[in-house]
């Protein structure tokens, strides 16, 4: 497809149109339009490759985090979340703590910070 693809460039450069094109280049127009077609349905493959890929993305500004195969148990109540840290101020982050509350949290104090 990589030798289509500098077809398509070519003929994109010359300024010409397909038909003109094609037969400068003595090719049937059918032809160049299947590549181009080909092309087309390979570039909207990997287009929406590309946006399944993003959508696993976690949100900017936030990272993703996986749990480790250990679980340790809390020594302390306040060893039961995670602290998070945005400029000067931390959040403690618990499983109870609800996404959409953590979520608020953290973009108020971005916009403070």
């Amino acid at each position: 497809m990589g030798h289509w693809a500098g077809i398509m460039g070519e003929r994109a450069a010359s300024g010409l149109s397909i038909r003109k094109y094609c037969e400068r280049e003595g090719m049937h127009p059918n032809r160049y339009h299947y590549w181009q077609r080909r092309l087309r349905i390979a570039a909207a493959g990997e287009i929406q490759a590309k946006k399944e890929e993003v959508a696993q993305l976690p949100p900017a500004g936030w990272m993703q985090v996986s749990a480790s195969a250990e679980v340790n148990e809390p020594k302390k109540p306040e060893d039961a979340g995670i602290m998070i840290e945005i400029g000067k101020s931390r959040v403690m982050v618990t499983e109870s703590t609800g996404t959409e509350l953590l979520t608020k949290v953290c973009k108020v104090l971005v916009e403070l910070c």
